[in-house]
């Protein structure tokens, strides 16, 4: 997205965190400004119903979180990210005050738009696998798909059915991928 004339210059996640609450998302990556408007509403009900799957799996869990964007998730010197849902390790018992607790998700959930689609696939990709989150998930509206990529991985898996996340203790989270887009896109 081109950059409006009033922000500016930002190269720094100082900078990017001092910049004015005006409803958008912005983002350093590796350096780069972005600013992205609020998605569309076929991107957040299926972000919602992934969310739900999430949130009913890890209701009694006291060492993972999910969460949801807007949230500063620092992932080197110069990328600050906003995943549009996260899931974190955290010590159990004690609440995550600030974002700067977060450290490097477990799982990062992208829902592609069309004018995201080149960044979650390229950059942020990229950004996510080199700072070592765990999984990346890119959520493709048009095709029904989940491509999940892991650190190391060149290529991504393409799931159409169903995807299955696997927290550090092992526990396995599934997730009906077809049913998440039948039950929020029809």
């Amino acid at each position: 997205m081109q950059m409006p004339a009033h922000y500016p210059p930002v190269t720094t996640i100082e900078e990017l965190l001092a910049l004015p609450d005006d409803g958008l998302r912005h983002e350093l990556l590796d350096g780069e400004h972005v600013v992205t408007p609020a998605p569309a509403p076929r991107h957040q009900l299926v972000l919602q119903e992934i969310h739900l799957v999430f949130g009913i799996a890890l209701r009694d869990r006291d060492d993972l979180l999910v969460f949801l964007s807007p949230a500063d998730v620092v992932l080197g010197p110069r990328s600050l990210v906003q995943p549009d849902l996260f899931i974190i390790s955290k010590d159990p018992g004690r609440p995550v005050e600030a974002w700067a607790e977060v450290g490097i998700p477990l799982l990062a959930v992208e829902v592609l738009s069309p004018s995201t689609a080149s960044r979650d696939r390229g950059k942020k990709r990229r950004i996510y696998q080199r700072a070592g989150v765990g999984e990346y998930w890119i959520v493709d509206l048009d095709a029904r798909v989940v491509e999940r990529w892991s650190p190391l991985d060149e290529r991504p898996e393409i799931l159409d059915e169903r995807i299955e996340w696997t927290a550090p203790d092992r526990s396995r989270f599934p997730m009906d991928i077809s049913s998440v887009f039948r039950s929020s896109l029809g």
